[in-house]
């Protein structure tokens, strides 16, 4: 392969809501080889002008991902270490709306305004009003494989990844994967020029964009849950109601990592965690909680 070649780009068309192993491929590549990877925004990309606003009767499904993108020689038991390189506007703006205020009616109420808006996106500058600007920070809120059974649908997240909606899906991360089925079956999308914790309207600064990964392939290493490297942290993720339990989940998949890896003793790594760990919230309705620790405590295991 000349590494001096512009990488492969998929189109983001025809698509697709699931992650599903009966989909035919949409690329096939070798471990190491970079990949372009366009995505339709969350919203299907209904705001795309002014006066626009989300119509669910007529697009009904939300975070349309890319894929499946196929990885030779991988097979169940085998882990996909994606690496994000860069996520691009694919078109230089962003998109939201308000959304349903869900557990929020309580006490706001139920009367809320559709409040779809498109906000440019300029000098790493995300153009929310003409008074607030927001920094251009961008991530995937949806990236899995497809399990070996059944079809998770982009709404939830799961063992497999899926709508993790998780912030440090960012460039310069990489993300790890448990694989199910022969190729892998990689599905990536639903970016964001930016997200709060907690994504409060299910709703970030929805963006269709252009993402560059490359993948290596680890062998014969199970995974339950999925994992994320930056330059200065590690996290386990976790989904599901309530967050209470994904963040126990999170934090204990985090432990046995210490243990396995780094060889730490899992009550001093319990211990150490309850000081110094901190945890990053996806969307609150759906419970996706990362827990991580920063890679500077790891070499002391003492």
């Amino acid at each position: 392969m000349n590494d001096t070649a512009s990488p492969r780009r998929i189109s983001a068309e025809p698509l697709v809501y699931e992650f599903s192993r009966h989909l035919p491929p949409r690329a096939t590549i070798t471990p190491g080889q970079k990949l372009l990877v366009e995505s339709e925004d969350a919203l299907s990309g209904q705001i795309s002008e002014p006066g626009d606003q989300r119509d669910k009767s007529v697009v009904p499904r939300s975070n349309p991902v890319n894929g499946p993108i196929v990885v030779e020689g991988s097979e169940a038991g085998d882990v996909l270490a994606v690496t994000i390189h860069r996520i691009d506007p694919w078109r230089p703006q962003c998109a939201t709306y308000t959304g349903a205020p869900k557990q929020l009616c309580e006490w706001l109420g139920t009367d809320v305004p559709p409040g779809g808006h498109v906000c440019p996106i300029r000098d790493g500058v995300i153009l929310w009003s003409d008074e607030i600007s927001i920094p251009y920070a961008p991530m995937l809120g949806c990236i899995g494989t497809a399990p070996e059974w059944g079809v998770p649908t982009t709404g939830p997240g799961g063992p497999h990844g899926g709508n993790m909606d998780i912030l440090e899906t960012a460039p310069g991360a990489t993300v790890y994967l448990p694989v199910f089925v022969e190729g892998g079956y990689l599905f990536l999308g639903d970016a964001h020029a930016a997200m709060g914790h907690g994504e409060l309207s299910a709703t970030g600064l929805e963006m269709s964009a252009v993402t560059e990964i490359s993948v290596e392939l680890h062998k014969n290493q199970p995974l339950s849950w999925p994992r994320i490297v930056t330059g200065t942290e590690i996290m386990t993720v976790t989904s599901g109601a309530p967050a209470e339990r994904s963040t126990a989940r999170a934090y204990a998949e985090l432990i046995l990592w210490m243990e396995a890896d780094w060889g730490w003793d899992r009550w001093r790594a319990y211990d150490l965690l309850t000081h110094v760990g901190e945890i990053s919230v996806g969307y609150y309705d759906g419970g996706s909680i990362a827990a991580k620790i920063a890679r500077k405590y790891l070499e002391c295991p003492s």
